[in-house]
């Protein structure tokens, strides 16, 4: 793997002092980020806190990054990747009637290799979008993962588990088989979690059963909480309690848990999920457009619960735009709290990077751009006329930046976009396979 040295590029580091570089360089040794300041060649030569830029034999590639802006890669943490070969399909319906009438029969007709093309076409649009890192919850898992190992991504899988199935433990065997033939592979780029659903399709007997498991394993939950009324309302009539309360009671909490939506919460719900380190990724579009509710974001950052951005399905979103969600994310708390201050920029870009990458439980390796991280990185094109002046380069990103805007990708520190041109992935070849595909599992010619 060569080095990089970025050069000359405003410095978006997300780190803990919130610290922006103007005309700064970044370089990458070994898939991660060794120095980050200004002038590097030079400041190695007399400094011990820069780490050597590379000698005679071995020679970084330079990237000439003027007029851009480096920022850590977002974290998707929460989506279903290959729904996008149902994107647009099961639009304007409740989400019960979503499940049960259209996407679940339709779930029943995918293949491997349906999933296989669905989640190249994710990752595809996920890398345009600045994404270098997605929590993904579905099934066929081993096709998910050679489409991420192939696109070069950073995945947290999970198997989907649908504890109600009438082959429930035949899917919860084949995820564990899943979990321990992948976790740490595609150099490191792919770690595994158990995905039980929801409380509404996984009783809580089924719960403590995964929770054994994935304990053995040493791995962490993916799990959908609370994301309707109806959800939490038939979760007390059944067991007396809200999904927060039961699942806690199986003995989910005990484990690393990414806990997808949390829109409907009670102050209880919420001190739970703070108490124990639930790790919550809010999906703004896919709760506006399934009218599931909005998630109250302000109050959980408030009691220090760590909270991400995903964008769901793109058969929910319908696309898998982070730069669009988190725009979104800052909005509608403003407006439903009727205070312009509640949600700023900064920490709207936060909770898509710093947050996200702690969400999923990679906060120690990924999201800021800082010594010691691994190398996701995307370049954004700041000369753009919606980018200019460049008061304020966080609330350009959140407010004005279009995902076009990214013109490079970096991941584990090798390119996999460069100046908008993908290198992983043959597009022609999956827009085709989904297109045939798509239209088959919609029942058309």
């Amino acid at each position: 793997m060569s080095d990089i040295l970025i050069k000359n590029v405003t410095i978006v580091t997300m780190n803990e002092r919130d610290e922006v570089i103007q005309g700064g360089d970044i370089l990458i040794s070994d898939g991660k980020i060794a120095a980050v300041g200004a002038n590097l060649r030079a400041a190695a030569q007399g400094s011990v806190e820069t780490v050597a830029t590379p000698g005679p034999e071995r020679h970084a590639r330079v990237i000439d990054a003027t007029g851009k802006i480096a920022l850590p890669g977002f974290v998707n943490a929460h989506t279903h990747a290959a729904m996008t070969l149902f994107r647009g399909y099961a639009d304007d319906l409740p989400l019960a009637e979503w499940l049960e009438t259209k996407i679940w029969p339709a779930e029943r007709r995918l293949t491997a290799d349906d999933v296989y093309w669905g989640t190249l076409l994710s990752c595809d649009e996920m890398i345009r979008s600045g994404v270098t890192t997605f929590a993904d919850q579905y099934f066929f898992m081993d096709k998910v993962a050679e489409a991420v190992e192939i696109s070069g991504m950073r995945g947290v899988l999970s198997r989907g588990l649908i504890g109600v199935a009438p082959g429930a433990e035949g899917s919860l065997k084949e995820a564990i088989t899943f979990c321990r033939r992948w976790n740490g592979k595609a150099g490191g780029r792919i770690s595994t979690m158990l995905g039980p659903h929801a409380i509404y399709t996984c009783p809580p007997v089924f719960i403590e059963k995964v929770v054994k498991e994935a304990e053995m394993l040493g791995v962490g939950l993916h799990i959908h909480i609370s994301e309707t009324q109806k959800e939490v309302r038939e979760c007390v009539e059944r067991y007396g309690s809200s999904p927060v309360k039961v699942l806690k009671d199986a003995g989910l909490f005990e484990l690393k848990v990414l806990a997808a939506h949390c829109v409907h919460l009670s102050r209880e719900d919420m001190e739970i999920l703070a108490q124990f380190g639930v790790g919550v990724a809010h999906n703004p579009t896919s709760n506006l457009k399934l009218a599931s509710g909005i998630a109250p974001v302000p109050e959980m950052l408030k009691m220090g619960i760590t909270v991400g951005i995903g964008t769901d399905g793109a058969a929910s979103n319908n696309n898998l735009d982070m730069v669009e969600e988190m725009r979104l994310c800052a909005l509608i708390h403003k407006v439903t709290s009727l205070d312009p201050t509640v949600l700023p920029a900064r920490t709207a870009l936060r909770m898509a990077t710093t947050f996200g990458a702690r969400a999923v439980g990679l906060g120690k390796m990924i999201g800021s751009i800082e010594p010691g991280k691994l190398a996701d990185i995307i370049l954004v094109d700041a000369h753009r006329p919606h980018m200019v002046p460049a008061h304020d380069v966080v609330s350009h990103l959140v407010y004005a930046a279009h995902s076009d805007d990214i013109s490079t990708v970096i991941i584990n520190g090798q390119v996999v976009m460069e100046e908008g041109r993908i290198l992983t992935i043959d597009e022609e070849r999956v827009f085709e396979e989904v297109q045939t595909r798509a239209r088959r599992l919609a029942g058309k010619r």
